[in-house]
Order: C-alpha cells, then structure tokens, then sequence
C-alpha cells in the first residue's frame, strides 16, 4: 500500500476515539525544533480568524488480536487491514504541520500482537518524533491496557496527554463484549499513569478536585453525600482506599502512602529520576528523561490523563454510568472522561439494535451531568437515584435536579454564596463568580445579571433580585418543567438526529 491508502483507512478506523478536548500545556516553540503546545488550543474546533485548528487523528494499525463484538477493527471483522511504521506517522506528522493542516497528533492503535508489542511501537514512533525530528507540538498517545509500567512510563515522558480507554463501564459489560479485555488491566493502567504524574509530572489538580477546593466548607457535605452515592460495601478494597487517600492528598501505591517527591541525581547531562512512588517493577531502573529542544526535561503527561466510555452497547443506567465517572475522577484524577454513543457497526447478534441511531441526546445528558461533576460540584447521588436512575431526556440534569428540589428556591443573588449560586439553571462558574465580586461593590439588577452571561430565561424561575421575580411566576415543579422542555424541543430534536452531526475529514469541504 501506498501511504496514502494507508492514510485513508487509519484516519477513517481512528474516527470512533473521541479526542475533542484542550491541549492542556504549554510549550513555546524555540530554534532548532517545529511546532509548539498551546494549553487553550482544542482540536476539531475553530479559531476566530477562521481557521480549523485539528489534530492529525489516525491509528497506528487496525490489525487485531482482540476481537471485541461492539469494535468495527476485530479480529473477525471482514475490514480492509493496514500498519504504519513509526517513519511513516512522522512524515505524515511533519509534512501536515509544516503545510498547517494540523496543530498536532492524536496516536491510537489496535493491539498489534500483543499489548508489549503495540506499546513499544507507539514509543519508537514518540521518540522519532521528539528527537530526530524535534516536533515540539502537540501528542495525545492512547495507552494500551495491559502493557508493562515500565513501557507506560517510557512513552509518558514523551506525550502531552494519555489516555486508556475503559470502553464499556461495568465489569459485566466488557465480559459479554469485549472477553480479550479485563477491567483491573485497564485501571491499572490509569493508576499507573496516575503514579507516575504524581511521581514525576507537573501534577496540576483536575477539574473536580478544583471545584471541591474552591467550595470550601461544602466539601464535606459533598463527600458525604459521595459515600451515600457509592456505598463502601460496593467498592473493593483497593478503590476504597485509593479514594481515602486521595481525600487526604497522598497517592496510594504498593508500598503504602508516600510523599509525591522525586530522588534526581545530575550525571552527563542528564537527570535520572526514579519516582518514590515504586509502580515501576521490583528492581526499579533509573528512567532516561528526555531533554526537550527547548531546553528543559520532559514532564510525565503533564496535560493529564483521560479515558473513553461507550454508553449504550450494554444495559448501565445513567447512574451506573455516572457514579463509574465519578469513582475515577475521584480516585484516578483523571482529567475528562468521554461518553461515545453506541454505533451498531458489526451487527453481532449480542448486540443491541438501535433503528433510531445512536443515543446521541442520552449522550448529550451525560455530558451535561459530567460538567456538573466537575465543575459545580454536585455528586452523583444528588443527580440520579437507584430509584430514578436514568437522566431526564427532555431536560437538562442542573434543571432536573432543580425541579426536583424547589424547596431551595428561589434564592436572592444579593445574598447567596458561590456554592449555591452554582446550583442555580442559567447560572455557569464564571457568572457566579462575576456576581459574588460585583455585589462587594454595588447592588445589582437583573439587566446586570445578563451582562455577567447569566441566562435568564433559564434562571428567572429560580432567582430573586432584591426580593423580585423577573417576571411573576408560580413556583410550581410541573408548569416549570413544561415550559422548560417547550424552550428546548428544537434543540433537542436535532441534538437526536445522527444526520445533524458529521466526523470531520482532514481534507473535508468545510464550507
């Protein structure tokens, strides 16, 4: 094959990982090297002048040895096969961003023989790239359960982001679907990664430990309500201790807690760091740092890690779903987990039929929920119940949840804390944070409360300013609920609609 052909069919194999996410660190570009990381560039996106701002998305190979019934690249799936060599990913890496096709890579592959094996192959491909051909840009490299730590970390020091693919979220689901694939493969994997960021990386807090931080003193009200999310007795012993640690900031590896520190000796120019945090087997090594071509040592996946779901393939509820995310998030630090909707590509018979197209909007809701996990520092438990386990379709979850507990509103702006603020539909962190400061200095009005970004045809049935309503409304759970779904049924209609949403090509007519 021609590397064109191969192009073609790696690009189009690699559009089922989802990679919409910021770059998440910062390197400027220097003499000597190509390219540069910027922490708020974003692939598949467009900037201000026009241009679209993309990652060069390709697998390594198709090639198999899985063969997991929901994966169009398994083993006995009749596809077209191909493989690059790591030469071929760097001229294709070079020669796009020299042409300013792409601002980076994201590098996933199939298991090419085994785990080991496909690993060593990313790292051969990482190393080319960062130091015969000085590519300073941008590297999202998906990890391969399985594969040794000592392998893990050799590619981490190469990479901006990693991230392991959980791919179904319960231990049932990747029994019946993916046999090839065990769960504790997979998370140790992310622990692995976990180490070594904390070990040896620039460890900067995801954004769910960034919320619980800032709310302050709700955080224990939130851990509480976490513990009844996620009885103990459901957890095994290994999370439930993972999450305790990471409670009390300490990580927690085989050899107990340990302080994140790193032991670094200067010998030849180079500093060999072996992390106190003992990942690495029984004899550690000292591992070779790479010295970028700006001059300082790499970091380990300094832009963090994150991981990949495929919501519909088996029959998880939202909750099960949401308190998975949340269990890694807290005790993993990840830095985004995404939720894929289930396409039914290979038609086996163990999986389901979807003749309406993928569960977009399901996946649109669990996407709203996880910001709120993240970001307004609600549990899982406060969003879904065993009871009611499964996100409203017609209702976003922050309006849900509202309805759900009309006791708390409305609240009066003038007054409110940032915490409760947050809880408030229309209401985002930066308008609550622009109204906290404000009222230091003035009192505010509801035209104020739009020039924040307050969307107050969301937040009026739920605010008071001075003691006033907006508009006169009865507070009343099943006339706001109906005009709250009436307000977004075009939205959601086409939200449902796979026709409404394409994979952008490289090449595409963007028009």
């Amino acid at each position: 094959m021609t590397i064109k052909e191969k192009l073609e069919i790696l690009s189009d194999a690699a559009k089922y990982d989802v990679a919409c996410t910021s770059s998440g660190n910062d390197r400027a570009a220097v003499k000597g090297s190509m390219g540069s990381a910027c922490a708020a560039g974003i692939c598949h996106t467009f900037t201000p002048d026009g241009r679209c701002v993309s990652l060069l998305k390709i697998l390594m190979t198709n090639e198999c040895a899985y063969d997991c019934k929901y994966c169009v690249n398994r083993r006995s799936h009749d596809v077209r096969r191909a493989i690059f060599t790591p030469e071929e990913i760097c001229t294709l890496t070079i020669e796009f961003y020299r042409r300013n096709y792409i601002e980076g890579l994201f590098l996933s592959s199939s298991v090419y023989g085994s785990p080991n094996r496909t690993m060593e192959l990313l790292y051969e491909t990482l190393f080319l790239l960062r130091n015969k051909y000085r590519f300073m840009g941008y590297i999202h490299v998906k990890g391969i359960p399985g594969a040794d730590a000592f392998l893990i970390e050799k590619v981490g020091f190469l990479a901006d982001r990693m991230s392991m693919n959980l791919e179904l979220p319960t231990t049932e689901g990747l029994k019946a679907l993916a046999p090839s694939k065990k769960e504790e493969n997979i998370l140790e994997g992310v622990k692995h990664i976990q180490e070594g960021i904390h070990g040896t990386g620039q460890y900067s807090n995801s954004a769910y430990q960034t919320t619980r931080n800032r709310l302050g003193s709700r955080t224990q009200n939130i851990h509480e309500l976490w513990e009844q999310a996620v009885p103990k007795e459901q957890l095994t012993a290994a999370e439930h201790a993972a999450v305790t640690a990471r409670s009390h900031g300490k990580v927690l590896t085989s050899a107990g807690e340990l302080p994140l520190e790193t032991r670094a000796s200067r010998t030849a120019g180079r500093i060999n760091a072996v992390p106190k945090t003992m990942w690495l087997p029984e004899k550690a090594h000292l591992q070779d740092r790479q010295w970028m071509a700006n001059g300082k040592l790499s970091k380990f996946v300094p832009a963090g890690q994150s991981t990949q779901m495929i919501i519909g393939a088996t029959k998880e509820t939202d909750f099960d779903i949401m308190t998975k995310a949340e269990l890694l998030y807290r005790s993993y630090d990840l830095k985004r987990v995404f939720y894929s909707a289930f396409i039914n590509i290979t038609h086996d018979s163990a999986l389901p039929e979807t003749p309406d197209g993928p569960p977009l909007l399901r996946e649109h809701r669990l996407y709203q929920a996880d910001f709120l996990l993240r970001y307004y520092g609600f549990v899982a438990g406060e969003l879904l119940t065993p009871d009611r386990p499964n996100l409203h379709p017609l209702l976003d979850p922050k309006c849900g949840w509202a309805l759900r507990h009309l006791e708390f509103f409305p609240v009066e702006v003038e007054r409110a804390d940032y915490g409760t603020l947050l809880r408030v539909p229309g209401i985002g962190p930066k308008s609550a944070e622009r109204i906290v400061k404000a009222r230091r200095t003035g009192h505010l009005d509801f035209d104020a409360l739009k020039r924040m970004g307050v969307v107050l045809k969301r937040a009026h049935y739920f605010i008071l300013c001075h003691g006033q309503q907006m508009i006169r409304t009865r507070i009343e759970e099943n006339f706001i609920t109906n005009e709250m779904i009436s307000m977004d049924r075009e939205k959601n209609w086409k939200t449902a609609r796979r026709e409404n949403f394409r994979q952008m090509s490289l090449f595409g007519d963007l028009r």
